[in-house]
């Protein structure tokens, strides 16, 4: 996110004072909630860009996104590659013939109380804003986003200043027990799969990557076919689409990005130990999990959230802190993905203890999968997920969210509107076959990263 000045503050401080106007507390921003249904309308640029848009009068604001497929999935052998052109993209851009510089950017944004952000994952890349939506602050706000994503100049200044910030990134990584777990974790669970490596990539590759490598993966990513738009806020259905058509709709067509290869699953249990000089051992294990459109998603949040998904009232924090004491925290989750996301339980435990969490670990997940949860709990689960799902869709920028990840992903555009229903249907039956049929304890991968007691 670009930086703060004067002017922001101002901007800032008018923001708020139109939130307590027109709600009498700032929470009210997120009044697009339990009383109020999420109504999605779509439609498509000029260049075919699907645009999908949520009128929010209650605030003078405007989240708008443009998403694409983009992310390090499409990296090839260029690790780093997808991360580094997403930020380079805001570091200068032209706009009406004038280069911008990314000071100039900076001070465009700020000077507007405006929002940018630009980020790329595994599957996508996003590039975000929030503005007020009074024409004197969104138009200049509206066309710095138009430049970055339709002309940016990925100076080679700014590559090489990038770099080295990302350079020295790699040695504070090094010194952080819970990113070694991490990408040891994803590297032997995906091994040579393009979800295998972090998005920033390697030291090795990143010290490569020329400016030429970005501008042809820009040129060949950052095209209409790649490409959605989302828009919530306070501008009727005339204004959005005239927005959409502004920021994307002068996008070349280009073509359609190669689907990102199956993920397999694991042949046998396996375990990877990183020695660290720490008092603490981080513990993750996991398998392939589920992809976003899988059809069981919704029997699985619901096994996960009586699982590990729901802090101290979880299976694994009762067996693992409430009953032994071995950790302060533990946690079990899903990561739906384009493909398929890992499936992961995790801890820190003091180093002589990690034995014996780890047996905890493995006998609370066995159990669990051979006899499913209690009628109780999935009482308490469904009555938790549904009761505070609205609380996940009550601001802007949630639901600005939410439409990314429905847009993108392709799901239903009553995915918000048929959630809780979904929640409610699930059974104990479901759950136990499902359970036995997607989870495999004999085939799991486990990664300790912390100091071995013999």
């Amino acid at each position: 996110m670009l930086g703060m000045n004067k002017s922001f503050l101002v901007v800032s401080v008018l923001l708020m004072v139109s939130v307590f106007t027109l709600s009498g507390c700032d929470k009210k921003e997120v009044e697009l909630t339990n009383h109020k249904t999420v109504d999605i309308k779509e439609w498509k640029t000029s260049n075919g860009v699907r645009v999908l848009y949520v009128y929010a009068p209650e605030l003078p604001m405007l989240d708008i996104k443009a998403v694409f497929d983009a992310g390090s999935a499409h990296n090839g052998n260029n690790p780093g590659l997808a991360s580094l052109t997403s930020s380079l993209m805001s570091h200068g851009a032209i706009l009406d013939g004038n280069t911008l510089s990314v000071d100039d950017i900076s001070e465009r944004f700020d000077s507007v109380g405006a929002r940018f952000g630009a980020s790329a994952s595994k599957d996508n890349a996003e590039i975000s804003l929030r503005s007020l939506t009074d024409e004197k602050w969104l138009a200049k706000s509206i066309a710095t986003m138009q430049a970055i994503i339709n002309a940016p100049t990925f100076d080679e200044k700014e590559l090489e200043r990038v770099r080295k910030q990302r350079l020295i990134s790699f040695e504070s990584r090094k010194q952080s027990p819970g990113t070694i777990a991490s990408e040891t974790f994803y590297k032997g669970l995906y091994k040579d799969h393009p979800y295998a490596l972090p998005g920033i990539g390697t030291e090795e590759s990143v010290k490569t990557l020329s400016r030429n490598d970005l501008m042809a993966f820009y040129e060949e990513y950052y095209v209409a076919k790649n490409a959605l738009v989302t828009i919530v806020g306070d501008v009727d259905r005339k204004k959005a689409e005239f927005l959409a058509e502004q920021i994307i709709g002068k996008l070349p067509e280009g073509k359609t990005a190669s689907a990102i290869l199956a993920v397999k699953d694991l042949q046998m249990a396996s375990a990877m130990h990183h020695e660290f000089p720490s008092s603490q051992t981080h513990i993750i294990m996991g398998q392939p999990g589920i992809y976003r459109k899988d059809k069981d998603y919704f029997t699985l949040y619901v096994a996960n959230h009586i699982l590990g998904g729901s802090g101290f009232g979880s299976r694994i924090m009762k067996e693992i802190r409430e009953e032994r004491g071995l950790a302060y925290s533990s946690y079990s989750y899903f990561v739906p993905m384009m493909k398929r996301g890992p499936f992961t339980i995790g801890l820190q435990t003091s180093n002589h203890q990690t034995d014996e969490a780890l047996k905890v670990l493995k006998e609370t997940l066995n159990n669990y999968i051979e006899n499913g949860p209690t009628e109780k709990e999935l009482i308490h689960a469904k009555k938790n997920i549904t009761g505070g799902f609205p609380l996940r869709i009550d601001s802007n920028s949630d639901i600005s969210g939410y439409l990314s990840m429905i847009g993108f992903y392709n799901l239903p555009l009553t995915y918000l509107k048929d959630f809780n229903s979904h929640i409610e249907a699930i059974t104990l039956s479901q759950i136990k076959e499902t359970l036995k049929r997607r989870i495999n304890p004999d085939k799991m991968l486990t990664v300790t990263v912390g100091s071995r007691i013999d």
